[in-house]
């Protein structure tokens, strides 16, 4: 008898614990879309990255354009470069949404003269309308280069604004004397934190007189994505690399994370010699992938559809559809899983609603909205 009951325990835990994943595509004809920030369980705000901010409902599947963007957006399809990175990037609302309507918007602007750099905006969201809107950052100096943008923003556990911004160039054959993610005085290739309303914290890490306002870390590449850990409080953001060289960091304040002078990979320039910079110290990836990912939009998963993936990072990625599930003990990377082989898409974006259902945004010209579930 009791081999029996101590059989059927064992039957139960692992009926508890298998899990199988399946899409659910539940919003279609997204174009290239790049975020959602969930209002509640039903309505979401979703970036474009070549149209529009869309508020969407989730149930009625109806899709609106919000109105009253700024005019100097510009996007891959107004450029026509393959290698073109510049759109509509991250939105995110205020912790406060529910009282304040404040939501905050990552993008490619465009000045007179048909140069462009990352721009985040602060707005207030009436009748799916923006209101009051106003410069969080400009990352300039604006430039010919298209790629690279970064855009990737969160609120952390202090109620701070963060935010990655990239360095710009395609080819390390570009870098000046001072590479760009190295030099304090460029606002790319950079990790900023921020009050609400753009001003600099006081407790941000002090780097020399020629640092500019909100800067948190450098030796940025091109990092997307940024998310918090919702119990911890670290703030994890993905990187991508040249030739292979992706990686996952723990953002510390006044960190060095080493591009061009640190990589885990190659350089798309072969000949390229950084500059020997043998005092200085580098921040190691917390994790780095030996074949090319493109990571993007990640998230901790809480949820209760998947009981044990409760606690993992979920990244999304672009090369070959990858959706990895990250088992993290100690601030480490102990277990990877590629999930999804058998069905790839490129992924922009994982992120996880009020009441804990996972989402994928799939980069398409006719995208989608596609729920994780556990069949």
């Amino acid at each position: 008898m009791l081999f029996v009951i101590v059989s059927l325990l064992a039957c139960t835990s692992k009926q508890q614990t298998t899990h199988t994943p399946q899409k659910e595509v539940i919003i279609t004809g997204l174009n290239n879309p790049w975020s959602i920030a969930f209002i509640n369980e039903n309505e979401a705000l979703i970036t474009e990255k070549d149209s529009n901010l869309l508020y969407v409902n989730l149930e009625t599947k109806e899709k609106t354009v919000v109105q009253n963007f700024p005019t100097d957006l510009v996007d891959s399809i107004r450029v026509k470069d393959f290698r073109d990175n510049s759109g509509m990037f991250e939105v995110v609302l205020h912790p406060l949404f529910s009282e304040n309507n404040l939501v905050y918007i990552s993008y490619v602007a465009e000045n007179n003269q048909g140069l462009t750099t990352t721009k985040v905006i602060r707005a207030k969201l009436i009748e799916n309308k923006l209101t009051a809107v106003v410069d969080i950052l400009v990352a300039k100096p604006f430039s010919e280069d298209l790629f690279h943008y970064g855009g990737g923003m969160c609120f952390g556990k202090d109620g701070k604004l963060y935010i990655t911004i990239g360095e710009r160039l395609y080819n390390e054959k570009d870098e000046p004397a001072i590479p760009i993610a190295q030099d304090l005085a460029d606002r790319r290739g950079k990790i900023y934190r921020f009050n609400d309303d753009g001003s600099t914290p006081t407790d941000n890490p002090n780097f020399d007189g020629s640092a500019i306002d909100g800067l948190y870390a450098i030796g940025i590449r091109a990092a997307q994505g940024i998310t918090c850990h919702p119990i911890a409080g670290d703030i994890w953001f993905s990187e991508h690399g040249s030739r292979q060289g992706d990686e996952l960091n723990i953002l510390k304040p006044g960190a060095n994370y080493g591009w061009p002078i640190k990589t885990t990979g190659q350089y798309r320039h072969l000949a390229y010699q950084p500059p020997a910079m043998e005092t200085t110290e580098f921040a190691p990836p917390t994790h780095a992938w030996l074949q090319t990912v493109a990571p993007t939009g990640l998230c901790f998963y809480t949820g209760d559809d998947f009981p044990a993936w409760k606690g993992n990072l979920m990244v999304a990625g672009l090369s070959r559809g990858s959706l990895w599930r990250m088992t993290i003990k100690e601030n480490e990377v102990v277990s990877a899983e590629e999930l999804f082989m058998n069905d790839r898409v490129r992924l922009r974006k994982v992120a996880q609603s009020p009441a804990g259902r996972l989402y994928v945004l799939t980069d398409e010209n006719d995208g989608k909205l596609v729920q994780i579930v556990n069949k």
